[in-house]
């Protein structure tokens, strides 16, 4: 078992340092990898018997997502060890299981809510009366603005630099998973305006385009906690998170027709797979279409 956790520690500076990964998910790695360890303790660890011990108790224990996160994490370690020569066979390669899991839709924000939200962040913004009011109510207004137009992740918002916005060309460079890259239009003057007025009134020499109180990156925590107090403030009972403007984002190009494989590029999804997700939630297109096209909707008795 020592090998093992050497070979671990090895496999996650490969992450870290090679591969460049990112540090959420070299993080994962290491729980995912460090729980394998200990369950392992005293047995074949490359076994076919006691991986799928392993897969059977993940699926007792923890969501069906979370269970097949930890197993990919398996499967891309004993990869490593193959492609590293450190095992002649990797034992996933006698594997086969399908876990049957729920399709979990995901929520969205009505769009006469996402109006509400972003009005009451205009008008904090209108009526700050210091630098500083100004300057962070202007930060919370962007950041609404970018999650709901552009279907940032939100740490992707919170990662932003000042060079990975170009107003002159009106683009956003967005550093993805897996330090992938891509890019989208700024296609709205309003956000385009308030990035300028942003960038002419924020006194700081840090790379981060959105700061805290004290100069620092403002975090993906904090910008939960702004939404939660805006959409408080501006009297919706409903709870909201970043990840739900993402979804709301897609589903709403989804809705307007958009094809699939550009909402695909804009959210930086690197399988079409995980897009079409999507297609199973826009039930207000579907509820039009059957009232607009349906012939029974012609007839009258």
């Amino acid at each position: 078992m020592q090998e093992l956790s050497v070979e671990i520690e090895n496999y996650l500076f490969v992450c870290k340092e090679i591969k460049r990964l990112s540090p959420l998910t070299v993080k994962a790695y290491r729980i995912d990898l460090t729980q394998y360890y200990f369950f392992s303790e005293r047995k074949d660890i490359f076994s076919k018997k006691c991986i799928t011990e392993y897969i059977d108790y993940l699926y007792k224990q923890f969501k069906p997502k979370s269970a097949k996160r930890k197993i990919a994490s398996m499967k891309a370690f004993y990869h490593y060890l193959e492609m590293e020569d450190l095992i002649e066979l990797n034992p996933f390669h006698k594997i086969n299981y399908k876990p049957m899991e729920p399709t979990v839709l995901p929520k969205t924000i009505p769009l006469e809510v996402i109006e509400i939200i972003i009005k009451y962040a205009y008008q904090q913004y209108y009526s700050a009366s210091t630098v500083f009011q100004k300057e962070t109510t202007l930060r919370n207004l962007l950041i609404l603005e970018l999650l709901f137009f552009t279907g940032m992740r939100v740490s992707e918002v919170s990662s932003l630099r000042t060079t990975n916005i170009d107003l002159n060309n009106k683009t956003v460079y967005i550093i993805g998973k897996g330090s992938k890259e891509r890019i989208t239009c700024l296609a709205n003057e309003d956000i385009v305006k308030l990035l300028k007025q942003y960038v002419y009134i924020r006194k700081s020499s840090s790379s981060f385009l959105f700061l805290n109180r004290v100069d620092r990156p403002y975090s993906d925590q904090s910008i939960r906690n702004m939404i939660k107090q805006y959409t408080k403030a501006a009297g919706v009972d409903i709870h909201i998170t970043p990840h739900m403007f993402r979804h709301t984002f897609a589903t709403a190009l989804l809705e307007e027709d958009v094809n699939i494989r550009y909402i695909q590029q804009l959210l930086g999804h690197s399988s079409i797979v995980t897009t079409q997700i999507y297609t199973h939630i826009s039930t207000n297109k579907i509820r039009q279409l059957l009232k607009d096209k349906h012939p029974r909707n012609k007839y009258s008795f």
